[in-house]
């Protein structure tokens, strides 16, 4: 599937205001399960600094934000960064594109991204950039859509995609059509496997992943090696 990133910028503005709830329906709720977890596995730490990338409204960043933990919400929509920064103004909203971010080496000490690899027009040269940014060290977390393991359950989820999914969208949705790529991207996405394959090869260490939801959502892990 071609993403041009022009038109998935635009697209994720178009659903900025109405983005967080939409999903918390179409997810019945299991984002803020999946957010709780993408918590644990950064594990901010006073006078560490995370850098969330494709943070959109900023839903995703603002559970990093601790006492003495300074978060960085970035993002390459510029309608959900201001819808960002009308929600949450204690965050430090910057628009970045993941292929180029513009943040000094080994500056921060986690970074993460919920949802967006996949919206990214060469995954590996994002995480290549993760790594650079990364001070040696710290650690990433991507969560993402993924693939169940069990075929009966995997196709029903897969029917769910195609043809539940975007009913739901078309009734609560105000852009039918950001639900629909959502669809294809989860089908075209890559599996668990393939993602740790990629992170090994940007450089990180320690590589591995945790399926969440039966595996409709799989969380990464993986280190940049102390010096």
């Amino acid at each position: 599937m071609a993403k041009k990133p022009a038109e998935v910028a635009a697209m994720f503005d178009s659903v900025a205001d109405s983005y967080d709830r939409t999903n918390d329906l179409l997810s019945f709720g299991q984002d803020r399960l999946w957010r709780r977890k993408v918590l644990k596995a950064v594990n901010p730490q006073t006078g560490q600094t995370v850098l969330d990338l494709a943070a959109g409204t900023g839903s995703s960043s603002i559970v990093f934000a601790r006492p003495g933990v300074k978060v960085i919400a970035s993002d390459f929509s510029v309608g959900m960064l201001d819808v960002g920064r009308r929600r949450h103004p204690e965050l430090e909203f910057v628009y970045a594109d993941a292929t180029a971010l513009p943040f000094k080496d080994s500056s921060v000490d986690k970074v993460t991204i919920s949802f967006g690899l996949r919206n990214v027009v060469d995954p590996n040269q994002a995480l290549a950039e993760m790594y650079r940014v990364l001070k040696p060290g710290g650690v990433v977390v991507i969560c993402e859509f993924s693939h169940l393991r069990a075929p009966v359950i995997g196709g029903l989820y897969r029917w769910y995609l195609r043809h539940v999914l975007p009913g739901l969208s078309k009734l609560i949705a105000k852009n039918k059509g950001a639900y629909d790529y959502l669809a294809e991207s989860i089908e075209a996405w890559p599996k668990q496997e393939v993602l740790v394959n990629w992170l090994t090869k940007a450089g990180f260490s320690s590589a591995t992943y945790k399926n969440l939801s039966l595996g409709i959502v799989a969380i990464h892990t993986a280190k940049k090696a102390a010096i």
